[in-house]
C-alpha cells in the first residue's frame, strides 16, 4: 500500500521537473538562438515478488511478478536544431545556417579569460573598435598582424589557414587606418572581415566558428552562452562552411527553435498526469484509512 503512495509522489515530483522545462521553453520563445529542451523519464527499480520459472515437470513457464516503485528523470535533452532566420535589416546581425557557434571572450586578461560559445549573432562595434555582443564580450576571429588592402584577386585560403582556438584573438576595427577614417565594415558569407577607410577596403581578419562532436553536451551558462563539457568534446575551430557549419548571413538573427504547439501539448499532458498521480495518492490514503477503521 505504501508503495503506491511513494510511486505517486515520485510521479508528481518528476512531473514538476517537466513543467519547469516546458515553462522555461515557453518563456524563451523569443530568445535569440535559444534551444528548447525536453524531459525523458525512466522507471525506478522494481520489487520482484515472484521470480520467473522455466517450463518443466509438465507445466509451462511463468513470468516474474514485479511491482514498480515509481519514476525518475532519466535525461533532459536539448534540441540543437537550427532555428529559423528572422529579418532585422541590421548589418551587424548575423545568422549561421548550420550548427556552428560564434566564439566570444569573457572578462579578464586574454590568457585567463573564458571562451564562450553562442548562437546569438547580434554584435556591435564599441568606441574602441572592438566587435562585442550585448554583454560586452569580444568576438574572436583569426586576425592579421596588420590589415592588408583588399583586391579582387585576394586569396583567402592562402592568407587564412587552419588555426587552434588559443590562437584566436578579439577582432578590432580601429577608427583610422593610414590616415583615413573608418566608414563601414562587413563580414561576408564565408567570414571574411573587411573594413572601409576612405575609398580603400582593408582585410581585417576572418571569422572562425566552433563545431562539436556532441553539441547536446554543451552546458548553458546564461546570457545565450555555452561552455564545453566533458561530453561535448573539445571545440573544433573551423572556417564557416566547413564541417557542415553552414553559411553566414548578415541582417538576420536566429529565432528560438521552441514549438509552442508542442509545448502547450506537453503542458496539458503534464497537468493531466500530475492530477492522475495526485488521485493515486488520495485513493491510497483512503484505502489506508479504511484499514485503520477496521480496528474500531
Amino acid at each position: 500500500m505504501l508503495r503506491s503512495l511513494y510511486s505517486g509522489v515520485s510521479g508528481m515530483k518528476n512531473l514538476q521537473n517537466k513543467m519547469d522545462v516546458v515553462a522555461n521553453n515557453i518563456a524563451n520563445v523569443n530568445t535569440t538562438g535559444f534551444k528548447s529542451s525536453r524531459v525523458l523519464f525512466q522507471d525506478v527499480m522494481s520489487q520482484t515478488t515472484a521470480k520467473a520459472s522455466a517450463p518443466g515437470n509438465g507445466l509451462g513457464g511463468t513470468n516474474a511478478r514485479q511491482i514498480g516503485l515509481g519514476v525518475q528523470t532519466g535525461a533532459i535533452v536539448v534540441n540543437t536544431a537550427v532555428g529559423a532566420p528572422q529579418t532585422t535589416g541590421r548589418s551587424m546581425d548575423y545568422y549561421l545556417s548550420g550548427p556552428g557557434y560564434f566564439m566570444v571572450r569573457g572578462a579578464g586578461a586574454d590568457a585567463n579569460a573564458t571562451t564562450y560559445f553562442t548562437r546569438d549573432g547580434a554584435f556591435v562595434r564599441d568606441s574602441a573598435g572592438n566587435i562585442v555582443n550585448s554583454n560586452g564580450m569580444k568576438l574572436l576571429a583569426q586576425t592579421l598582424a596588420s590589415p592588408v588592402e583588399y583586391t579582387d584577386d585576394f586569396d583567402q585560403n592562402a592568407t587564412f589557414g587552419d588555426i587552434q582556438m588559443d590562437a584566436l584573438k578579439p577582432i578590432q576595427i580601429p577608427a583610422e587606418q593610414n590616415g583615413a577614417q573608418y566608414s563601414a565594415m562587413t563580414i561576408d558569407q564565408n567570414g571574411l572581415i573587411t573594413a572601409k577607410y576612405g575609398n580603400t577596403v582593408y582585410v581585417m581578419g576572418k571569422l572562425k566558428v566552433a563545431a562539436f562532436n556532441n553539441p547536446e553536451g554543451l552546458e548553458k551558462v546564461g546570457n545565450n552562452n555555452y561552455i564545453s563539457s566533458n561530453n561535448s568534446g573539445d571545440p573544433m575551430v573551423t572556417s564557416i562552411g566547413d564541417r557542415g557549419t553552414g553559411q553566414l548571413s548578415s541582417g538576420f538573427l536566429e529565432m528560438s527553435n521552441v514549438d509552442l504547439a508542442t509545448e502547450f501539448t506537453d503542458m496539458i499532458i503534464a497537468n493531466r498526469a500530475y492530477q492522475a498521480n495526485s488521485r493515486s495518492i488520495t485513493t491510497s490514503d483512503e484505502m489506508l484509512q479504511e484499514l485503520i477503521n477496521l480496528k474500531r
